[in-house]
C-alpha cells in the first residue's frame, strides 16, 4: 500500500465516523425538540382539564361541597409554579384525585344529569368536555414519557457520552403523577 492509499482510506474512516456522530447529535437534537413540543401539548392539555373543571364547578350543577372541592383542586392546579414541577405535578395529581372523588361511578354523572333538568344538554356539553380533557391529558403524558424515554436511553449510550453529543443539555425527566380518568367519566 503507498502512502496516498493509505492516507485516502484514513480520511474515509474519519469521515464515516464523523457522519455517524452528526447523524447521532441530529436524532439527539430531534428528541429534545420533542420533548420540548409534547411538553406543551402535556402543559396545553392539563390547562384544558383545569378549565373544565372549573367550569363545571362554577355551573351549579354539582353539590356546593364538590363544587367547592373541585374549584379550590382546579384553582390550586393552576396557581402552582410551572418552574417547579414536583409542585405542579402534586397540584394536578390532587385534581385528579378530586375529580375521582366527585364522579367516582356513573352514579354521580347520572345524578348531575338528572339535577340539570332542562340544561341537561348543557351539563352533559360540559361533563363530556371534562371526560376528553382528563383522557388527553392521559394520553399527552403518555407521549411525552415515551419520548423522555427514548431520548434517555439514547443519551446512555456510550458514543453520546464520550463525545458529549448532547452537549450540557439538563436530562429531560417523566412527568410523573395520577392522571388516572374518574370511573364515572371513563366512558363518557
Amino acid at each position: 500500500m503507498t502512502t496516498l492509499t493509505e492516507v485516502l482510506l484514513a480520511a474515509i474512516v474519519l469521515g464515516a465516523i464523523a457522519v455517524y456522530l452528526s447523524s447521532m447529535a441530529g436524532r439527539l437534537d430531534r428528541l429534545h425538540h420533542r420533548i420540548e413540543t409534547t411538553h406543551a401539548g402535556l402543559d396545553a392539555q392539563l390547562l384544558r382539564r383545569v378549565a373544565a373543571a372549573q367550569d363545571l364547578s362554577a355551573s351549579g350543577l354539582l353539590d356546593p361541597a364538590s363544587s367547592l372541592l373541585l374549584s379550590a383542586s382546579a384553582q390550586e392546579a393552576l396557581t402552582a409554579d410551572p418552574d417547579d414541577d414536583t409542585a405542579r405535578l402534586l397540584a394536578e395529581s390532587e385534581l385528579t384525585r378530586t375529580l375521582g372523588a366527585v364522579f367516582s361511578g356513573r352514579d354521580d354523572v347520572d345524578a348531575v344529569l338528572e339535577a340539570a333538568g332542562p340544561d341537561d344538554a348543557v351539563a352533559a356539553q360540559m361533563i363530556g368536555e371534562l371526560a376528553v380533557a382528563c383522557r388527553r391529558v392521559e394520553l399527552a403524558r403518555r407521549f411525552h414519557n415515551d419520548v423522555v424515554r427514548s431520548c434517555l436511553q439514547l443519551r446512555r449510550k456510550r458514543v453520546v457520552r464520550w463525545f458529549r453529543l448532547a452537549g450540557y443539555t439538563a436530562l429531560p425527566a417523566t412527568a410523573d403523577f395520577d392522571d388516572t380518568v374518574p370511573a364515572g367519566l371513563a366512558g363518557r
